[in-house]
């Protein structure tokens, strides 16, 4: 069984966020998506997917250039994180994480890892279905004191989709 774990990163926070993911999981294949196309991706068999939100709830640059049309992950297993800025942008906390999470949803993933609400404060998130964020939602900007203890937290409830 293959696993990547996949990330956008600008600024670093969620290059190091995908790297805590892999080391914790003894996953050794961690890849830029900026280095990387849908036949790639498509090649593993489960996949952790990071990135962070820009502007009012835009995806990083790298994730924005992506052509997700060529990504064919129907039956896969997918889990995705997002790095976000709850104080500043509190309006559109980690929404670039719910869009990539449609993104792949329509490809054919079968997402694993919503990640309640409760512990969190901001406005309105397009991760949000319901009461549970699509994925795990981190802030390094305001709670990086929190980033290793939620993505521990959220590692126990993916591990049986991903070993």
């Amino acid at each position: 069984m293959s696993i990547a774990v996949i990330y956008g990163s600008s600024m670093g926070n969620t290059e190091s966020a995908a790297n805590m993911i892999a080391q914790k999981l003894g996953i050794s294949d961690v890849l830029n998506i900026a280095d990387i196309n849908a036949e790639k991706i498509n090649s593993y068999d489960k996949l952790i997917c990071g990135t962070s939100t820009w502007g009012s709830g835009d995806f990083q640059d790298d994730w924005d250039g992506f052509d997700f049309s060529a990504l064919n992950l129907s039956g896969k297993t997918v889990a995705v994180f997002g790095m976000g800025d709850s104080e500043s942008y509190s309006d559109t906390y980690c929404s670039a994480m719910g869009k990539l999470a449609q993104a792949l949803k329509a490809a054919g993933a079968n997402l694993v890892g919503a990640v309640s609400t409760g512990g969190y404060t901001f406005e309105s998130s397009e991760a949000v279905e319901g009461d549970k964020f699509v994925g795990l939602a981190l802030d390094n900007d305001n709670h990086e004191n929190l980033t290793e203890s939620r993505i521990d937290a959220w590692l126990e409830q993916i591990k049986p989709s991903f070993s």
